[in-house]
């Protein structure tokens, strides 16, 4: 064994993983999938190390890291900084050979350095997580393996699917089992979980009350505050404490640790015999109506749920308490939804334009449209423009902030640093006395020049120019036209900027922001044009967003008019029962043909839209006319052949045909269906027959008149014979004498 090489015998003493260690490959790529106690996070590192040199390591939590290398130093029996270090947010300890760091941090140095120059190998743990920066080093990371034959490549997990890993990075995969314990699960629900109030949590609390250590998991900060607040003898365990206090918790003697999805699976808190879970994960959800992502509480998956009753089993036979009954595990999402598909992706979007590879190979393609608010952003930050990533947006990209904290910091100088490092740690409450850790807002002060203090107000509002909000009678009202209430506490100012947004069950939330002094700069004066009793009026509003500071009627120019219902949507344009018919004739038709049929809501109505503007009544435009002139000819022709208005049935009548419900139905007595052998079809969908009875009420619905006739009609023509004597009602309904008999009777009617 090489001086520079790790002992993994002394390493992998006791730990399930060191029984499969030899079968590791000489390269990678590898996707490893070891339960949670098998030590996978301990010996895999220095074994990769062994071959490939340098090994960064990934966590995807700041005390994950600390923890991870700690603990590989121990067992090493170095000195943390010499042969194995970490790297976190405004901490460094480097190591020579393995090396453990947050996603964010190798994210910032593959786009220092896309080579990754003097490093061998990169590990990425609990990949099943999901986090966007998880998903987007993974993607890096494999272009530098298809760059350099020496790189070697691995993820790793305790409930990964491992194949379809594998599949993507055309990895092998390294399996291990672990050494399992009895594990008792109890439930013992509670009304109030899905709205989590108070007395869930102090339900949560008492189910603490046993003599065993006890980890419990919880949504957030603020109700790990809650539950310790309830508990005698409890430690926090979250990602806003400082080193000290997350050491505290780890390592210290409280009997009851209350954490947040922090303890699931990359770290370990010794002597737990006991888990309590609230069932609940507090996660990112963009919401694409409002424009904005928030925080929102859910249901834990599955995964998730499985991962942290496992905790009570580590070290022996072990207990997990559920809040929450059996049934409600069972609706539970199987998994955790990648972030990637649910959270804003302004930084995301930097990153990528800064790496500059046309095609990241991405387990999850990010959603379309959250990808374009994104890069809008980005482009009015000044980071991105026509030609791609700006000179401001290459320095916002080397900045370990999101990036319009990054632009505040940039524009706003040293000034903006408290502020700055306070929303980064995630700080809530009012944020103009919110203190950061002292080392974070030096390191923030040293990227920037230096500037006077700039109120936190001030900070936020550059950052966050949508949530810039104005107190009304109930709550607030953002600039992006969400209306918030204000988390108590932070008294009732009559401007303010958020800086986080909650979306709860009972609405969004404001749980972090500052107040703000009117800001004139921001005021807006145009003319605003809306359809009141279907006529177009015009104002002249002063405001900031959406927030109205003035308004007054004004008389608007055709021109102004028009330009004002540049925008206006087609659900705003009446349509009478004409109309209405057709566009549902039409529609059918998209859907069961598609082109050339088109979807007539995205048409060109300036026309009548126009004449809105110069005064006309909306209720009273031709939208028939309208309607038929989306169609492109021939095809306006053929409307009446494929989706006819009218269906010519035996009797010689014309019932409607109804398309509302998006295929051809037809209501009619049934004695005008004599001589209809099979359904008729209109585009090749049969026609659904609502047959009536001679006194219009119901008697069967069906599109298979063939099969109406051999069957159901026999009992329909024994029950109604009796009732209406004078109608005909023949054996042989199918037939053309079956016709003439009915139509001579409706001459005689």
């Amino acid at each position: 064994m090489s001086p520079a090489a790790f002992d993994l015998a002394t390493i992998g003493e006791g730990l399930p993983v060191a029984a499969v260690i030899d079968q590791l490959p000489d390269r990678g790529p590898l996707v490893v999938e070891a339960p949670p106690g098998t030590g996978k996070t301990t010996l895999i590192p220095p074994a990769i190390a062994n071959q490939a040199g340098k090994t960064l390591v990934t966590a995807p939590r700041r005390v994950a890291v600390r923890a991870a290398a700690q603990r590989l130093a121990q067992l090493d029996k170095s000195e943390l900084g010499d042969r194995v270090g970490y790297s976190i947010r405004g901490e460094h300890a480097p190591g020579r050979l393995v090396e453990f760091c947050t996603p964010g941090v190798l994210l910032n140095r593959l786009l220092a350095d896309p080579g990754l120059d003097g490093v061998g190998a990169v590990v990425i743990d609990e990949v099943h997580e999901r986090q966007l920066d998880t998903d987007l080093v993974l993607a890096m990371c494999m272009e530098v393996a298809i760059l350099r034959e020496d790189f070697y490549l691995a993820a790793m997990s305790a409930t990964l699917d491992a194949q379809r890993f594998a599949d993507h990075l055309g990895a092998q995969i390294l399996r291990t089992q672990a050494l399992t314990h009895p594990l008792s699960i109890e439930y013992a629900p509670h009304p109030e979980r899905a709205q989590g109030s108070r007395d869930f949590y102090r339900h949560v609390a008492t189910l603490c009350d046993a003599d065993e250590r006890t980890l419990v998991f919880v949504p957030g900060v603020r109700e790990v505050e809650l539950v310790c607040s309830l508990v005698d003898d409890a430690a926090p365990l979250h990602g806003r404490l400082t080193s000290t206090e997350q050491d505290r918790a780890l390592h210290g003697t409280s009997r009851v640790v209350v954490a947040t999805s922090i303890a699931e699976s990359s770290i370990t808190v010794p002597g737990v015999r006991r888990v309590v879970d609230a069932g609940l994960s507090r996660v990112p959800r963009r919401d694409a109506a409002r424009g904005m992502t928030g925080l929102v509480t859910v249901s834990a998956a599955k995964t998730s749920a499985d991962q942290r009753a496992g905790r009570g089993a580590r070290l022996g036979p072990g207990t997990v308490v559920r809040a929450y009954s059996q049934a409600d595990y069972q609706h539970f999402a199987p998994d955790i939804a990648p972030e990637i598909t649910t959270s804003d992706l302004t930084s995301a979007a930097l990153a990528m334009a800064a790496w500059g590879s046309p095609d990241l190979p991405l387990l999850d393609a990010p959603p379309a449209q959250a990808m374009q608010d994104a890069k809008a952003t980005l482009a009015e930050l000044g980071a991105l423009d026509g030609s791609g990533i700006t000179e401001f947006g290459r320095k916002l990209a080397s900045l370990p902030l999101d990036p319009r904290l990054g632009a505040a910091l940039l524009r706003q100088g040293s000034g903006a640093a408290e502020t700055v490092a306070a929303l980064a740690e995630g700080m809530g409450g009012d944020l103009s006395r919110a203190r950061a850790p002292r080392n974070q807002v030096r390191r923030l002060e040293k990227l920037v020049p230096h500037t006077d203090p700039v109120p936190a107000g001030d900070v936020v509002a550059a950052a966050y120019p949508g949530w810039v909000a104005k107190r009304l009678d109930e709550g607030y009202l953002l600039a992006s036209g969400t209306r918030a209430t204000l988390d108590a506490g932070m008294g009732q100012p009559e401007w303010i900027a958020a800086a986080e947004v909650q979306l709860t069950q009972k609405g969004a939330v404001i749980r972090s922001a500052a107040p703000y002094a009117l800001p004139a700069e921001r005021i807006t004066e145009d003319t605003r044009a809306s359809l009141i009793d279907g006529a177009v009026r015009g104002r002249k509003v002063t405001a900031i967003g959406a927030i109205e500071l003035s308004s007054t009627p004004v008389r608007l120019t055709p021109e102004e008019a028009m330009e004002a219902l540049a925008g206006l949507d087609f659900d705003a344009l009446t349509l009478d029962e004409g109309a209405q018919q057709l566009k549902n004739r039409i529609d059918f038709l998209h859907q069961r043909i598609g082109e050339p049929w088109p979807n007539v809501e995205e048409g060109d109505y300036s026309p009548e839209i126009g004449e809105v503007a110069k005064g006309a009544s909306i209720s009273r435009l031709d939208m028939r006319s309208a309607l038929m002139r989306q169609l492109p000819w021939p095809e306006a022709a053929r409307l009446d052949e494929l989706a006819p208005e009218r269906l010519a049935v035996p009797s010689g009548s014309h019932p409607r045909v109804d398309y509302a419900m998006g295929r051809p139905v037809v209501r009619v007595k049934l004695q005008e269906c004599f001589g209809l052998a099979q359904s008729p079809t209109c585009a090749g969908v049969k026609v659904l027959f609502h047959l009536l009875s001679p006194a219009g009420r119901e008697l069967a619905v069906t599109d298979d008149l063939e099969s109406f006739w051999n069957g159901p009609y026999l009992q329909v023509r024994k029950e109604m014979r009796g009732r209406y004597p004078k109608h005909p009602w023949p054996e042989d309904p199918w037939t053309a004498a079956a016709t003439a008999r009915t139509k001579r009777h409706m001459r005689k009617e």
